[in-house]
């Protein structure tokens, strides 16, 4: 891994314990000599990622929609800030700057852009690990949810096994840099092996 690309919130959130994690993941990329590629804004979880990565000398890669970017969202303090014309385009760009993804709390963009990567690695799109850094249980709500969709025959188990859960930084790392893709045809049946 050169690069990590990690999803999270435009709002810090309800607990300060959202932005401790992003300050500690950025520290642990610093000290492994990682790369972060993420949304480009300076605000919320977001802006607090990219400041501590900055401060850690981390090289910081920002992708983020013209838009958005004219609504003075943007980082202007970053190694690079991409500004590109749509959301389709700055998932795309994120996702070929990194070699893995890591998911912090956040909202519906989070979700959405976490679950774009997941789908992409399952078709095949990609080998690239998938985390979610599950601060305070942030994501067990959804996790409970994912494992329901197995046992209902809608997820496959090797692509549930897809995605790395940890509560912390390091150990997510380590597991992500461990981490093989399923060697699982897509369209098998319930059933089939």
């Amino acid at each position: 891994m050169r690069r990590v690309c990690v999803f999270c919130g435009s709002a810090e959130g309800a607990r300060p314990e959202y932005a401790l994690a992003a300050r500690q993941l950025a520290e642990v990329l610093a000290s492994r000599q990682l790369g972060l590629v993420y949304g480009g804004g300076h605000v919320g979880l977001m802006g607090i990622l990219a400041d501590a990565a900055l401060a850690a000398g981390c090289e910081v890669i920002g992708v983020i929609p013209e838009a958005l970017h004219q609504r003075e969202i943007g980082h202007e303090g970053l190694t690079t800030l991409h500004v590109v014309g749509s959301m389709h385009e700055r998932k795309a760009m994120m996702s070929s700057l990194a070699d893995a993804f890591i998911a912090l709390p956040g909202g519906l963009g989070t979700l959405e852009e976490t679950f774009e990567v997941w789908t992409w690695g399952q078709l095949g799109w990609h080998a690239k690990p998938i985390g979610l850094l599950d601060v305070v249980g942030f994501w067990e709500p959804l996790i409970t949810m994912v494992d329901r969709m197995v046992d209902q025959g809608f997820i496959q188990t090797e692509y549930r096994r897809m995605l790395c859960v940890e509560d912390e930084p390091t150990r997510l790392l380590d597991r992500m840099s461990q981490w093989r893709p399923p060697a699982v045809p897509k369209w098998l049946r319930a059933g089939e092996t």
